[in-house]
């Protein structure tokens, strides 16, 4: 499975026709470099220790932990400089896209793979259309590196008044079926006789609506609002997961989704197997989602109240999570003060533990009750000194307190914004991640 169908997190207003700007063209010497790229691929995707890799991870989202599991993404890439690993060879936009993913794949597993799975197939999305909620965000934004895509996010304000919800539309969803088939047929042209080529629908969303409100408000306007014009975010937050959920039922009438019991992100967390789902390869499309995992998350609330956390967020939210099979909660936000809160969500499995978190403090109140996503805090890469002895002791110490009180848990390193332009940090805290976890297991 190529890098980005693992990383991506769809969005349910955005487009999802990943070529809708990149016409699929590609040259007879970019076929001929893709296909030997594709056969490395291939060779490892056929590794038999994917399966137990597999396993582990399915264990851990069924609470039934092994041992730990280790996944990194949101990497940096462009401090990535690794000899010749990573440059681009291929000459049009789609070859030159596909061939960063099977380099990216082929990186990961050769200097860092950690917990990662490769299947041996690739996934071709179905080319889905929204027209959207109606507004577009207005932000001034600010690199402080201009090689990578990590900015600063001005946002301008565009919902201040009652009058201006009325701009929130509910999307109309279509599926373009002919542009899905010339995707699917230019794929299987460049892989044909290396890796099967199969088309997938959206396995699962990324529902975060109070990051949109962030987006369309600004952050310190949603903040004060809270409490000085409460009745107002909460006909905002009402108007944006209404329409949330009527586009939800349109990805399904139309059958468009899949299943995400696979190699594929769930939530800010990490894969989503588990023998409590259907197996993904019956749920290609025409997945309800009550047969796949569904998330949320309310990053802003970090520092709002239990009280407010469930009156402004989680009241909402539980109505789309209400509807899928199994559940994961947070991002960044601390939720240790909230897991009562937490509690009222219908099959919660798996709940995100930032470095803000009291990792102590979650792991003795959950217990077995949910899997702990436990994100180590990504800024150790930044310094202008490596401290692997450091890095690695903090990651000790989460994988005992996790043992002591009987969690499941996987550890995802994300947010890697830089690492000082020096991979080799990345690649020795994944050594040392896979050391600890093996550790006494």
């Amino acid at each position: 499975m190529l890098t980005h169908d693992s990383d991506t997190q769809y969005k349910i207003f955005e487009d999802h026709a990943v070529h809708k700007q990149v016409p699929a063209v590609c040259t007879d010497q970019d076929r001929i470099l893709l296909r030997n790229l594709a056969q490395q691929v291939a060779d490892i995707a056929s590794l038999p220790v994917h399966q137990k890799i597999q396993l582990l991870w399915r264990q851990v989202n069924q609470r039934s932990m092994h041992r730990p599991v280790v996944w990194i993404n949101e990497i940096c890439w462009n401090e990535m400089g690794h000899g010749e690993d990573l440059v681009l060879r291929t000459s049009t936009p789609f070859a030159r896209m596909i061939e960063s993913q099977l380099l990216q794949t082929c990186f990961l597993w050769n200097h860092m793979p950690a917990d990662m799975v490769v299947e041996p197939a690739v996934y071709t999305p179905l080319a889905v259309h929204t027209t959207g909620i109606g507004l577009q965000v207005d932000e001034h934004t600010l690199p402080s590196d201009p090689e990578n895509t990590v900015v600063s996010h001005e946002y301008h304000t565009q919902l201040a008044h009652e009058d201006d919800l009325e701009k929130i539309q509910i999307p109309t969803v279509t599926h373009d079926a002919e542009r899905s088939k010339e995707t699917l047929e230019a794929y299987e042209d460049i892989f044909s006789g290396i890796l099967p080529v199969i088309q997938r629908g959206i396995p699962g969303f990324w529902f975060a609506p109070w990051d949109d409100l962030v987006t369309l408000c600004g952050a310190q306007e949603v903040l004060l609002n809270l409490a000085l014009k409460p009745d107002f975010m909460h006909r905002a937050i009402e108007t944006l997961v209404s329409a949330y959920l009527k586009a939800l039922d349109q990805y399904q009438a139309l059958g468009l989704l899949a299943s995400n019991n696979t190699n594929v992100r769930v939530g800010s967390g990490a894969y989503g197997y588990t023998d409590d789902l259907p197996e993904a390869a019956a749920l290609l499309t025409n997945a309800s989602p009550d047969q796949i995992w569904g998330s949320a998350a309310a990053q802003i609330f970090s520092d709002v109240s239990p009280h407010m956390h469930e009156e402004f967020a989680v009241s909402y939210e539980r109505r789309w999570l209400e509807r899928f099979a199994l559940t994961y909660y947070g991002c960044c936000e601390p939720l240790e003060t909230k897991l009562d809160v937490l509690a009222s969500i219908p099959n919660l499995r798996k709940i995100s533990v930032s470095p803000w978190n009291d990792l102590q403090k979650i792991c003795e109140a959950v217990g077995s009750t949910y899997v702990i996503s436990y994100k180590p805090n990504p800024a150790i890469f930044a310094g202008s000194t490596w401290d692997l002895e450091s890095a690695s002791r903090e990651l000790a110490y989460a994988v005992r307190t996790a043992r002591r009180y009987g969690c499941s848990m996987e550890i995802v390193m994300k947010d890697i914004s830089t690492v000082h332009y020096q991979p080799h940090r990345l690649m020795e805290w994944a050594r040392s991640a896979m050391q600890i976890c093996r550790t006494d297991s």
